[in-house]
């Protein structure tokens, strides 16, 4: 009887594993207690994949016998595609692959576009290399897109989601970069014409005297115009922005010249005043700011010339951002020979906000001046207080919406070899902003999604010698301690059991 009583015990756990199996499968969740919810799906995410109608199907390429570092990195992968899975009932489907069974795979796999990363792998005390892949293609019928190298934390979720939107969508949306008067071109901006092309086409929009801006242009974009705006184009973007148009604008009206150490106004090209008729008042003096960032200056010492970095605080480090969907997840930005951009308008019906601070040591210079690179800078310099250098405008015209940062070039990367990576937090703000005025603000949270960085507070060295120490002998004098009163314990526990007090 015994002895059936144990089968019957088994089988019913047995039982009960099976089941919580199989409820395991059908209610599929995990707990994320990171700060920035980096295992947690985003509602744009999670908004994709349940208006997915078709299948899609993702090869993740991944090398056997990878790291420990690398092997988080795959597993973290494909927990995500386990959700994306589940997420989208089912058409996200999912399967691994180890390119380096073979030389003909690694070729197969490479010309798919996933190419190889060199690794260093410690085995038997020897440091060897490897080549491994961490890439993934997704395919929905005949179009594919691909994920060269799978980044992890929160950029995997972001590469992941874009490349299903990418994927899904057929008929983007229209953006025009406007053109005709000096701007910056699409080719000069392909970081930020590259993150846009994810939910739209961003395509070049010359305005003519004769033609109407179309209404299908979800928004406008004007970067860094240097000509004269003729007054009959700004009375089309007039037109645009009371239909319920929406604009970006990045534009300098001040200009440095380090080689020649000159600082100037711009040109006017129309735009102080045709933005200051919209209740935006431009500012044409530089902004400082002691919180800046620095330049590489050459200096002799005797035969030698030596590079060292030096302030410059005519290049304001700003990372105070006003709570708003635009400047979500920004940690910083650095503005060169930024001006002010001030909302003036009185109008209930116009809602206005300032998106972008200097820190509270700011100051203003007027051009025309000079650059000395040397200068030793004072507390007195930076008396103007908080600058605003970016403003956003609700409501213009009647309808229309408007983004205005004082700087035309933070984003831009240039042209042929004189082109250069920007940072990606500068090409984040002019794509939220385009995201934000386009009215599909689904990726914002997700492309900014992240632990940003958070320096450590200056201390004393009093206290930091205190953390440094305690850090050390702490943890030993807990467990001397619990040594110390576990030892009480048992000294009392064996004095009960000598007086015959077995409890």
């Amino acid at each position: 009887m015994k002895k059936q009583t144990i089968v019957i015990q088994v089988l019913v756990i047995l039982a009960i594993i099976v089941v919580a199996n199989l409820l395991s499968n059908q209610l599929y969740f995990r707990l994320d207690f990171t700060e920035d919810k980096r295992y947690t799906l985003s509602n744009a995410t999670e908004d994709i994949l349940e208006d997915l109608d078709d299948v899609i199907t993702v090869s993740a390429f991944f090398s056997e016998d990878l790291p420990p570092q690398l092997l988080n990195n795959r597993k973290d992968f494909e927990d995500m595609l386990i959700e994306y899975e589940k997420r989208s009932g089912g058409n996200v489907v999912y399967e691994f692959i180890n390119p380096n069974v073979d030389q003909a795979k690694e070729q197969e796999v490479q010309q798919k576009g996933i190419g190889p990363v060199m690794i260093n792998v410690t085995e038997n005390d020897r440091v060897e290399q490897m080549r491994a892949y961490m890439g993934a293609t997704l395919q929905m019928g005949d179009r594919v897109e691909i994920i060269p190298l799978v980044q992890p934390g929160a950029a995997m979720e972001y590469e992941l989601t874009t490349s299903i939107k990418k994927l899904s969508v057929l008929d983007k949306p229209k953006i025009g970069l406007i053109q005709g008067h000096g701007e910056a071109t699409l080719e000069s901006i392909p970081q930020l014409r590259q993150q846009l092309s994810v939910l739209y086409d961003l395509e070049s929009l010359t305005i003519t005297d004769t033609t109407n801006i179309p209404a299908y242009y979800r928004a406008l974009v004007l970067v860094a115009p240097s000509d004269t705006i003729p007054p009959s184009h700004f009375s089309k973007l007039d037109s645009y922005l009371s239909g319920g148009g929406k604009l970006f604008v990045a534009h300098s009206t001040v200009q440095g010249d380090l080689q020649q150490g000159s600082l100037s106004q711009a040109p006017d090209i129309g735009m102080i005043s045709w933005l200051s008729n919209k209740g935006i008042r431009l500012g044409t003096d530089f902004v400082i700011d002691a919180q800046c960032a620095t330049v590489r200056v050459q200096q002799q010492q005797g035969f030698f010339r030596i590079n060292s970095q030096k302030e410059f605080p005519y290049f304001p480090r700003v990372n105070t951002f006003e709570d708003h969907p635009l400047t979500q997840g920004l940690d910083e930005i650095t503005l060169t020979f930024v001006s002010s951009v001030v909302p003036t308008y009185q109008d209930s019906t116009v809602l206005s906000t300032i998106l972008a601070f200097t820190s509270r040591q700011a100051g203003l210079v007027r051009p025309p001046s000079f650059v000395d690179i040397n200068r030793k800078w004072l507390e007195s310099d930076f008396t103007a207080g908080v600058q605003s250098l970016a403003v956003s405008l609700e409501g213009v015209n009647g309808a229309g919406k408007i983004v205005v940062i004082g700087n035309g070039n933070f984003f831009i990367n240039g042209e042929g070899q004189a082109a250069q990576r920007v940072s990606p937090d500068h090409v984040n703000f002019a794509s939220n902003a385009v995201d934000w005025l386009a009215d599909d603000t689904g990726l914002i949270d997700l492309r900014t999604k992240g632990i940003t960085s958070r320096p450590l507070d200056k201390i004393e060295d009093g206290t930091k010698n205190f953390l440094k120490y305690g850090n050390v002998f702490a943890p030993i004098l807990l467990l001397l301690i619990y040594a110390f009163v576990r030892r009480l314990r048992t000294q009392k526990k064996r004095q009960r059991w000598m007086q015959g007090n077995f409890e």
